[in-house]
Protein backbone atom coordinates (compact mmCIF):
# COMPACT_ATOMS: atom_id res chain seq x y z
CA UNK A 1 0.00 0.00 0.00
CA UNK A 2 1.36 3.53 -0.95
CA UNK A 3 2.92 5.03 2.41
CA UNK A 4 2.32 8.53 3.51
CA UNK A 5 3.99 11.09 6.38
CA UNK A 6 2.35 13.46 7.51
CA UNK A 7 4.22 15.70 9.92
CA UNK A 8 3.67 18.98 11.81
CA UNK A 9 6.12 20.83 14.24
CA UNK A 10 3.86 20.47 17.47
CA UNK A 11 1.52 17.54 18.64
CA UNK A 12 -1.41 19.55 19.17
CA UNK A 13 -1.59 20.73 15.52
CA UNK A 14 -2.17 17.08 14.06
CA UNK A 15 -4.55 15.96 16.72
CA UNK A 16 -6.58 19.16 16.38
CA UNK A 17 -5.84 20.61 12.97
CA UNK A 18 -6.37 17.11 11.04
CA UNK A 19 -8.37 15.73 13.45
CA UNK A 20 -10.44 12.37 11.65
CA UNK A 21 -8.62 13.15 8.39
CA UNK A 22 -5.87 11.15 9.06
CA UNK A 23 -8.46 8.10 9.90
CA UNK A 24 -10.31 8.43 6.93
CA UNK A 25 -7.04 8.37 4.95
CA UNK A 26 -5.94 5.22 6.56
CA UNK A 27 -8.36 3.85 4.74
CA UNK A 28 -7.02 4.33 1.13
CA UNK A 29 -2.91 4.77 2.13
CA UNK A 30 -0.62 3.67 5.05
CA UNK A 31 -0.58 6.64 6.93
CA UNK A 32 2.28 7.78 9.73
CA UNK A 33 1.64 10.76 11.91
CA UNK A 34 5.19 12.65 12.38
CA UNK A 35 5.23 15.85 15.21
CA UNK A 36 6.58 16.29 19.12
CA UNK A 37 6.10 13.89 21.85
CA UNK A 38 3.05 14.32 23.80
CA UNK A 39 -0.21 13.05 24.87
CA UNK A 40 -1.80 15.40 21.62
CA UNK A 41 0.56 12.75 19.46
CA UNK A 42 -0.48 9.54 21.89
CA UNK A 43 -4.33 10.90 21.11
CA UNK A 44 -3.50 10.65 17.20
CA UNK A 45 -2.29 7.22 17.48
CA UNK A 46 -5.35 5.93 19.32
CA UNK A 47 -8.30 7.84 17.46
CA UNK A 48 -6.97 8.03 13.76
CA UNK A 49 -5.63 4.22 14.42
CA UNK A 50 -2.29 5.37 12.59
CA UNK A 51 1.33 4.61 13.31
CA UNK A 52 3.00 7.84 15.08
CA UNK A 53 6.74 8.42 15.22
CA UNK A 54 8.37 11.28 17.50
CA UNK A 55 10.48 13.35 16.43
CA UNK A 56 11.33 17.06 18.60
CA UNK A 57 10.76 20.39 16.40
CA UNK A 58 11.62 23.92 17.47
CA UNK A 59 8.60 26.60 16.38
CA UNK A 60 11.36 29.33 16.98
CA UNK A 61 14.58 29.28 14.99
CA UNK A 62 17.46 26.88 16.73
CA UNK A 63 20.31 26.00 14.66
CA UNK A 64 21.39 23.26 16.44
CA UNK A 65 18.36 21.58 17.49
CA UNK A 66 16.99 21.86 13.84
CA UNK A 67 20.07 20.13 12.37
CA UNK A 68 19.37 17.18 14.84
CA UNK A 69 15.82 17.49 13.70
CA UNK A 70 16.48 17.08 10.56
CA UNK A 71 18.84 14.07 10.42
CA UNK A 72 16.63 12.47 12.46
CA UNK A 73 13.65 13.08 9.65
CA UNK A 74 15.83 11.99 6.96
CA UNK A 75 16.94 8.84 8.55
CA UNK A 76 13.05 8.22 9.56
CA UNK A 77 12.16 9.15 5.73
CA UNK A 78 15.08 6.70 4.65
CA UNK A 79 13.54 3.92 7.13
CA UNK A 80 10.30 4.02 6.12
CA UNK A 81 10.45 5.27 2.40
CA UNK A 82 6.68 6.93 1.92
CA UNK A 83 5.90 7.65 -1.70
CA UNK A 84 4.42 11.46 -0.04
CA UNK A 85 5.42 13.22 2.92
CA UNK A 86 3.29 15.87 3.60
CA UNK A 87 3.87 19.02 6.25
CA UNK A 88 1.73 21.45 7.66
CA UNK A 89 3.39 24.39 10.05
CA UNK A 90 6.22 26.20 9.10
CA UNK A 91 9.06 24.59 10.94
CA UNK A 92 8.10 21.17 9.91
CA UNK A 93 7.36 22.46 6.23
CA UNK A 94 11.14 23.53 6.03
CA UNK A 95 12.63 20.36 7.98
CA UNK A 96 10.42 17.87 6.70
CA UNK A 97 10.51 19.45 2.85
CA UNK A 98 14.65 19.35 2.83
CA UNK A 99 15.09 16.00 4.74
CA UNK A 100 12.19 14.47 2.31
CA UNK A 101 14.60 15.93 -1.27
CA UNK A 102 18.00 14.45 0.68
CA UNK A 103 16.66 11.20 1.09
CA UNK A 104 14.63 10.98 -2.37
CA UNK A 105 11.03 11.35 -1.61
CA UNK A 106 9.52 11.46 -4.77
CA UNK A 107 6.56 13.63 -3.85
CA UNK A 108 7.25 16.41 -0.97
CA UNK A 109 3.66 18.34 -0.30
CA UNK A 110 3.67 21.40 2.06
CA UNK A 111 0.44 23.25 3.10
CA UNK A 112 0.91 26.47 4.01
CA UNK A 113 -1.33 27.13 6.68
CA UNK A 114 -0.43 30.94 7.27
CA UNK A 115 2.30 32.94 6.98
CA UNK A 116 4.82 34.86 9.73
CA UNK A 117 6.73 36.95 7.44
CA UNK A 118 4.00 39.96 6.40
CA UNK A 119 3.83 40.72 9.65
CA UNK A 120 7.43 40.79 10.39
CA UNK A 121 10.04 43.86 9.16
CA UNK A 122 13.67 44.23 8.63
CA UNK A 123 16.56 41.16 9.27
CA UNK A 124 13.68 38.76 11.06
CA UNK A 125 11.42 39.57 7.68
CA UNK A 126 14.22 38.40 5.08
CA UNK A 127 15.54 35.66 6.91
CA UNK A 128 11.56 34.11 7.53
CA UNK A 129 11.14 34.46 3.51
CA UNK A 130 14.50 32.84 2.67
CA UNK A 131 13.51 29.89 5.35
CA UNK A 132 10.06 29.54 3.00
CA UNK A 133 11.76 30.28 0.07
CA UNK A 134 13.95 27.40 0.76
CA UNK A 135 10.86 25.20 1.77
CA UNK A 136 9.41 25.80 -1.79
CA UNK A 137 12.64 24.77 -3.53
CA UNK A 138 12.67 21.86 -1.62
CA UNK A 139 8.89 20.89 -2.12
CA UNK A 140 7.71 19.45 -5.31
CA UNK A 141 4.06 20.48 -4.70
CA UNK A 142 2.72 23.57 -2.63
CA UNK A 143 -0.82 24.24 -1.09
CA UNK A 144 -1.92 27.70 -0.12
CA UNK A 145 -4.84 27.42 2.40
CA UNK A 146 -6.51 29.86 0.76
CA UNK A 147 -6.64 32.75 -1.62
CA UNK A 148 -5.01 34.99 0.49
CA UNK A 149 -2.24 32.98 1.65
CA UNK A 150 -1.71 32.32 -2.08
CA UNK A 151 -1.88 36.41 -2.99
CA UNK A 152 1.47 36.74 -0.18
CA UNK A 153 3.70 33.98 -1.43
CA UNK A 154 3.45 35.50 -5.10
CA UNK A 155 3.73 38.92 -3.83
CA UNK A 156 6.58 38.26 -1.73
CA UNK A 157 8.31 36.01 -4.21
CA UNK A 158 8.53 32.94 -2.40
CA UNK A 159 8.40 30.92 -5.08
CA UNK A 160 7.45 30.55 -8.94
CA UNK A 161 5.72 27.00 -8.91
CA UNK A 162 2.40 26.23 -8.80
CA UNK A 163 0.07 26.96 -5.83
CA UNK A 164 -2.94 25.16 -5.62
CA UNK A 165 -5.70 25.71 -3.45
CA UNK A 166 -7.71 22.56 -2.31
CA UNK A 167 -11.86 22.88 -2.37
CA UNK A 168 -12.34 25.70 -0.47
CA UNK A 169 -9.48 26.01 1.16
CA UNK A 170 -8.57 25.17 4.78
CA UNK A 171 -6.39 22.62 5.70
CA UNK A 172 -9.65 20.21 7.45
CA UNK A 173 -12.81 21.83 6.56
CA UNK A 174 -15.46 21.48 9.61
CA UNK A 175 -17.49 18.64 11.25
CA UNK A 176 -21.31 20.20 10.89
CA UNK A 177 -21.98 17.32 13.35
CA UNK A 178 -19.76 17.94 15.83
CA UNK A 179 -19.47 21.58 15.49
CA UNK A 180 -23.44 22.06 16.52
CA UNK A 181 -25.72 23.93 18.92
CA UNK A 182 -27.68 20.62 19.13
CA UNK A 183 -24.57 18.48 20.60
CA UNK A 184 -25.40 20.96 23.91
CA UNK A 185 -27.90 20.18 25.70
CA UNK A 186 -29.28 22.61 28.53
CA UNK A 187 -28.50 21.33 31.36
CA UNK A 188 -24.78 21.46 30.08
CA UNK A 189 -25.36 24.92 29.34
CA UNK A 190 -26.49 26.13 32.60
CA UNK A 191 -24.02 24.20 34.60
CA UNK A 192 -21.57 26.17 32.38
CA UNK A 193 -23.51 29.67 33.08
CA UNK A 194 -23.38 29.39 36.51
CA UNK A 195 -19.43 28.20 36.78
CA UNK A 196 -19.13 31.17 34.96
CA UNK A 197 -21.25 33.75 36.43
CA UNK A 198 -22.73 34.28 33.28
CA UNK A 199 -26.44 35.40 33.54
CA UNK A 200 -29.26 34.20 30.99
CA UNK A 201 -29.35 37.69 30.01
CA UNK A 202 -25.55 38.71 29.62
CA UNK A 203 -24.65 40.04 26.21
CA UNK A 204 -21.62 37.67 25.46
CA UNK A 205 -18.55 38.48 23.69
CA UNK A 206 -16.56 35.47 22.75
CA UNK A 207 -12.52 34.51 21.68
CA UNK A 208 -10.97 31.52 20.99
CA UNK A 209 -7.55 31.51 20.60
CA UNK A 210 -3.91 31.97 22.24
CA UNK A 211 -4.12 34.74 24.19
CA UNK A 212 -1.18 36.50 22.70
CA UNK A 213 -0.55 40.15 21.06
CA UNK A 214 -0.83 38.45 17.38
CA UNK A 215 -4.21 37.77 17.87
CA UNK A 216 -5.22 41.05 18.76
CA UNK A 217 -6.00 40.70 22.63
CA UNK A 218 -4.27 43.83 23.35
CA UNK A 219 -7.17 45.79 21.27
CA UNK A 220 -9.87 43.72 21.91
CA UNK A 221 -9.39 44.19 25.56
CA UNK A 222 -8.88 47.44 25.32
CA UNK A 223 -12.12 48.31 22.96
CA UNK A 224 -14.24 46.00 25.80
CA UNK A 225 -12.90 48.39 28.54
CA UNK A 226 -14.55 50.83 27.24
CA UNK A 227 -18.14 49.37 27.31
CA UNK A 228 -19.28 49.46 31.17
CA UNK A 229 -22.31 47.57 31.35
CA UNK A 230 -22.78 44.70 33.87
CA UNK A 231 -24.45 42.70 31.18
CA UNK A 232 -21.96 42.78 28.57
CA UNK A 233 -19.43 40.26 28.57
CA UNK A 234 -16.02 39.29 27.54
CA UNK A 235 -15.17 35.36 27.12
CA UNK A 236 -11.80 34.67 26.83
CA UNK A 237 -11.03 30.97 26.07
CA UNK A 238 -7.45 29.76 25.70
CA UNK A 239 -4.16 29.59 27.35
CA UNK A 240 -2.02 32.90 27.95
CA UNK A 241 1.57 32.25 26.00
CA UNK A 242 3.88 34.99 28.07
CA UNK A 243 7.39 33.58 26.87
CA UNK A 244 6.74 33.96 22.54
CA UNK A 245 4.26 36.77 22.02
CA UNK A 246 3.47 38.33 25.32
CA UNK A 247 0.03 40.89 26.10
CA UNK A 248 0.99 44.59 27.30
CA UNK A 249 1.49 44.58 31.45
CA UNK A 250 -1.83 46.77 31.41
CA UNK A 251 -3.98 43.98 29.29
CA UNK A 252 -3.21 41.44 31.52
CA UNK A 253 -4.27 43.75 34.09
CA UNK A 254 -7.18 44.58 32.83
CA UNK A 255 -8.12 41.47 31.93
CA UNK A 256 -7.72 40.29 36.11
CA UNK A 257 -9.72 43.44 37.20
CA UNK A 258 -12.31 43.92 34.74
CA UNK A 259 -15.48 41.56 36.28
CA UNK A 260 -16.87 41.56 33.56
CA UNK A 261 -14.41 39.39 31.32
CA UNK A 262 -13.62 35.84 32.18
CA UNK A 263 -10.81 33.89 31.15
CA UNK A 264 -11.03 30.56 31.83
CA UNK A 265 -7.52 29.27 30.33
CA UNK A 266 -6.91 26.30 27.26
CA UNK A 267 -10.49 23.71 26.80
CA UNK A 268 -9.94 20.79 24.39
CA UNK A 269 -13.70 21.37 24.04
CA UNK A 270 -14.50 24.93 22.96
CA UNK A 271 -18.51 24.16 21.86
CA UNK A 272 -19.91 24.66 25.44
CA UNK A 273 -18.16 27.92 25.38
CA UNK A 274 -19.25 29.21 21.97
CA UNK A 275 -22.86 27.97 22.97
CA UNK A 276 -23.56 30.57 25.51
CA UNK A 277 -22.49 33.27 23.15
CA UNK A 278 -23.79 36.04 21.39
CA UNK A 279 -21.01 37.15 18.82
CA UNK A 280 -17.55 35.79 18.29
CA UNK A 281 -14.43 38.17 17.92
CA UNK A 282 -11.49 37.45 16.25
CA UNK A 283 -9.08 40.65 15.72
CA UNK A 284 -6.29 38.32 14.68
CA UNK A 285 -2.98 40.12 12.93
CA UNK A 286 -2.33 37.27 10.51
CA UNK A 287 -3.88 33.80 10.02
CA UNK A 288 -3.92 31.26 7.09
CA UNK A 289 -7.22 29.62 7.42
CA UNK A 290 -8.24 30.20 10.99
CA UNK A 291 -10.33 26.66 11.68
CA UNK A 292 -12.25 28.78 15.00
CA UNK A 293 -13.93 31.17 12.66
CA UNK A 294 -15.46 28.35 10.80
CA UNK A 295 -16.33 26.46 14.03
CA UNK A 296 -17.64 29.65 15.58
CA UNK A 297 -19.69 30.23 12.37
CA UNK A 298 -21.45 26.50 12.53
CA UNK A 299 -22.18 27.38 16.03
CA UNK A 300 -24.18 29.80 14.79
CA UNK A 301 -22.36 32.83 15.88
CA UNK A 302 -21.87 36.13 13.62
CA UNK A 303 -17.96 37.09 14.03
CA UNK A 304 -16.30 40.17 14.10
CA UNK A 305 -12.91 39.63 12.79
CA UNK A 306 -10.00 41.64 11.11
CA UNK A 307 -9.15 41.59 7.43
CA UNK A 308 -6.36 39.12 7.17
CA UNK A 309 -6.31 36.13 4.90
CA UNK A 310 -8.70 33.42 5.63
CA UNK A 311 -10.98 35.46 8.15
CA UNK A 312 -11.71 37.65 4.53
CA UNK A 313 -12.55 34.50 2.77
CA UNK A 314 -14.75 32.83 5.76
CA UNK A 315 -16.88 36.14 6.62
CA UNK A 316 -18.97 37.74 3.86
CA UNK A 317 -19.14 41.92 5.26
CA UNK A 318 -22.60 42.34 5.92
CA UNK A 319 -23.96 38.51 5.64
CA UNK A 320 -22.27 36.48 8.28
CA UNK A 321 -19.95 38.81 9.97
CA UNK A 322 -17.89 42.17 9.73
CA UNK A 323 -14.54 42.96 8.53
CA UNK A 324 -12.70 45.26 10.67
CA UNK A 325 -8.91 46.82 9.76
CA UNK A 326 -5.98 44.91 12.10
CA UNK A 327 -4.71 46.43 15.58
CA UNK A 328 -7.10 49.15 15.53
CA UNK A 329 -9.08 49.48 19.30
CA UNK A 330 -11.66 51.98 18.03
CA UNK A 331 -13.01 49.77 14.87
CA UNK A 332 -13.22 46.97 17.32
CA UNK A 333 -15.26 48.97 20.29
CA UNK A 334 -17.53 50.06 16.87
CA UNK A 335 -18.36 47.22 15.62
CA UNK A 336 -19.43 45.58 19.35
CA UNK A 337 -21.87 48.63 19.73
CA UNK A 338 -23.59 48.58 16.32
CA UNK A 339 -24.13 44.61 16.73
CA UNK A 340 -25.28 45.74 20.64
CA UNK A 341 -27.65 48.30 19.45
CA UNK A 342 -29.23 47.12 16.03
CA UNK A 343 -30.77 43.72 17.13
CA UNK A 344 -31.94 43.62 13.45
CA UNK A 345 -28.28 43.65 11.71
CA UNK A 346 -27.20 41.16 14.77
CA UNK A 347 -30.21 38.75 14.28
CA UNK A 348 -29.28 38.94 10.22
CA UNK A 349 -25.63 38.03 10.59
CA UNK A 350 -26.77 35.07 12.99
CA UNK A 351 -29.14 33.61 10.56
CA UNK A 352 -26.49 33.39 7.78
CA UNK A 353 -23.68 31.74 10.21
CA UNK A 354 -24.09 28.10 10.02
CA UNK A 355 -25.43 28.29 6.34
CA UNK A 356 -22.36 29.98 5.01
CA UNK A 357 -20.14 27.31 6.55
CA UNK A 358 -22.14 24.35 5.60
CA UNK A 359 -22.26 25.82 1.85
CA UNK A 360 -18.48 25.91 1.86
CA UNK A 361 -16.31 24.00 4.08
CA UNK A 362 -18.33 20.59 4.86
CA UNK A 363 -15.42 18.40 5.90
CA UNK A 364 -16.26 15.53 3.74
CA UNK A 365 -15.54 17.89 0.71
CA UNK A 366 -11.92 18.77 1.79
CA UNK A 367 -11.41 15.88 2.87
CA UNK A 368 -12.04 14.12 -0.70
CA UNK A 369 -9.95 16.74 -2.51
CA UNK A 370 -6.89 15.80 -0.69
CA UNK A 371 -7.80 11.81 -1.59
CA UNK A 372 -8.13 13.12 -5.16
CA UNK A 373 -4.60 14.91 -4.90
CA UNK A 374 -3.06 11.93 -3.68
CA UNK A 375 -4.10 9.85 -5.91
CA UNK A 376 -3.34 12.46 -8.86
CA UNK A 377 0.10 12.84 -7.78
CA UNK A 378 0.74 9.14 -7.09
CA UNK A 379 -0.83 8.57 -10.75
CA UNK A 380 1.80 10.58 -11.88
CA UNK A 381 4.97 8.61 -10.87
Amino acid sequence: MIKIIRTSTVPISLNILLKGQLKFLSQSFTIIGVSGSGQDLDEVKDREGVKTVSVEMQRGISPIKDLISLYKLYLLFRNEKPQIVHSITPKAGLLTMLAGKMAGIPIRMHTFTGLIFPTKKGLIQKLLIKMDQLLCWSATDIYPEGKGVKEDLIKYKITSKPLKILANGNVNGIDLDFFSKKEINNTEQNKLRNELGIHNDDFVFIFVGRLVKDKGINELVEAFSNINKLNIKLLLVGPLESELDPLLPQTITEIKNNQNIISTGFQKDVRPYLSLANVFVFPSYREGFPNVVMQAGAMELPSIVSNINGCNEIIVEGVNGTIIPVKNSNEILKSMLKILTNKEYCDTLKSNARPMIESRYEQPVVWNALLNEYELLIGKL
